[in-house]
């Protein structure tokens, strides 16, 4: 059977013509997959992603459509997936295996308190509404959009609010960092 008369099998939900799809293209792609992954568990892991991606968007193939490249774009972004998740797995065994490995420091964290109280103070110094804005955005994670709709103000006042009241803060921490 055609590769076009399999498409249109599998666009109807045949898994007579998936298991021939499959048959016909798995080693090209376990193949393919091991160019870029050095594990044959995560070569065939995607391999299976490969082909539940294909049953799972089977509606939405063309049978004009060249259906190897499909198939070569899909597994390219699951490896690539695959390789920004180890990435940051990685990274994070890192950062906490040198988080651990480095000595507490006491003065530090006494330094980091007081410099977090002395910003404490520097907001409660800004103007009411500059305050109200700016606590809004950093204490309480609102998106600009969020605050002004709740103030009822523009997205723009609430830009140039939060602008002014971090120029302040730069300041003044600048200021005690010359003198420290």
């Amino acid at each position: 059977m055609e590769e076009k008369e399999l498409i249109l099998l599998l666009k109807q939900s045949s898994k007579d013509a998936f298991t021939a799809l499959y048959k016909q293209y798995w080693k090209q792609v376990y193949n393919f997959s091991r160019l870029y992954l050095t594990s044959v568990d995560a070569a065939e892991e995607v391999v299976q992603e490969v082909f539940i991606k294909v049953w799972e968007t089977r509606e939405f193939l063309r049978a004009d459509d060249h259906f190897k490249g499909l198939l070569f774009i899909i597994t390219r972004n699951l490896i690539f997936n695959q390789h920004r998740k180890s990435l940051n797995e990685d990274f994070y065994k890192v950062t906490v295996l040198a988080a651990l490995e480095e000595p507490y420091d006491v003065e530090e964290e006494i330094e980091a308190n007081n410099l977090q109280e002395y910003i404490d103070r520097l907001i409660d110094e800004l103007p009411p509404r500059r305050r109200e804005i700016f606590n809004l955005s950093r204490k309480e994670q609102k998106s600009y959009k969020e605050i002004a709709l709740l103030l009822d103000i523009s997205e723009k006042t609430v830009e140039n609010q939060i602008s002014e009241a971090l120029k302040y803060l730069k300041k003044n921490i600048t200021l005690l960092l010359l003198f420290i």
